[in-house]
């Protein structure tokens, strides 16, 4: 059920902060900080450091995995009584593998506004370096720390087409590579992004098996943040004569009616008709989709 938002409440900015480089702040982020009545921070001494930084003084209030449950009634209230309040995590933008969920979700709830206030974020930086496809992502956050659901999870995607991404600590990056090689395949492409927009930010790109062994072998590449992209399984057999039906029916409903379209995809590929004919609409569905979406 659709909730009313009263005008008389205040607002929840889910703002994005720096991943690393503090000039990475936006203008409109600075100016929220500054005019908030409060501003819930995952960890307050980081938020502290970024006020300072802004020449800033305000409020904080400590909001983590540990407390947040307990904590929401409370900030619900704030905001249901007038107040304005800032959703700031460590680090990049809130809710990515980040606390804030209930709080957002209690908010929609409440009819309270949430706004987002955009910016940055190791995920989206990361693909944006990569060098993998991005058309289509599958991000998995960090994996699970038991072995046997780690390898019980990453065998469910050894055959995902989609890019992967995930993230990493210093401590376990190692360990995670070699899971990765040992359920993919030393042979995938992959990148892996390390401190991004810091000082010593460095990309290794290459198989998994290539960046298993540099970080092996280098103990400074075991050190700081990880973002992990990975190619997606390459298509097996079945799979590229499907895409190649799909490929054929792409180019021609552009240039021919359904039927006509159909009819010529059938013919060239030797596929039962009926099967084409809802590939092809199928096919023609994600065209109008595509067409009337934005950026």
């Amino acid at each position: 059920m659709t909730k009313r938002l009263s005008n008389e409440v205040g607002t929840l900015y889910v703002v994005a902060t720096p991943i690393g480089n503090l000039g990475d702040l936006g203008r409109r982020a600075a100016e929220v900080l500054a005019s908030v009545d409060l501003i819930a921070a995952e960890d307050t001494r980081r938020t502290r450091a970024l006020l300072r930084h802004l020449g800033l003084d305000r409020p904080l209030l400590a909001l983590h995995e540990h407390n947040e449950q307990a904590r929401v009634d409370s900030l619900v209230q704030r905001l249901r009584s007038g107040d304005t309040i800032a959703l700031v995590s460590d680090a990049g933008t809130p809710l990515i593998s980040d606390p804030g969920f209930p709080l957002v979700r209690a908010c929609h709830g409440a009819g309270i506004r949430v706004v987002p206030v955009p910016g940055p974020s190791a995920l989206i930086a990361a693909l944006s370096v990569a060098g993998l496809p991005t058309d289509r992502f599958r991000f998995e956050g960090f994996l699970p720390r038991r072995e046997a659901a780690r390898a019980s999870l990453l065998g469910d995607l050894a055959a995902a087409p989609e890019t992967l991404v995930f993230y990493e600590s210093s401590h376990r990056i190692l360990e995670t590579l070699a899971a990765l090689v040992a359920a993919f395949g030393g042979a995938r492409p992959a990148t892996l992004a390390r401190e991004l927009t810091k000082l010593h930010e460095t990309l290794l790109t290459g198989t998994l098996e290539e960046i298993h062994a540099a970080v092996a072998t280098d103990e400074h590449q075991r050190k700081g943040e990880f973002v992990l992209v990975v190619g997606g399984a390459p298509p097996r057999e079945g799979d590229r004569f499907e895409l190649s039906l799909a490929n054929t029916l792409d180019v021609l409903l552009q240039e021919l009616p359904l039927k006509r379209a159909v009819a010529v995809t059938a013919r060239l590929s030797g596929e039962n008709r009926n099967r084409v004919y809802r590939l092809a609409l199928e096919r023609q569905r994600a065209q109008q989709k595509d067409e009337g979406g934005t950026d």
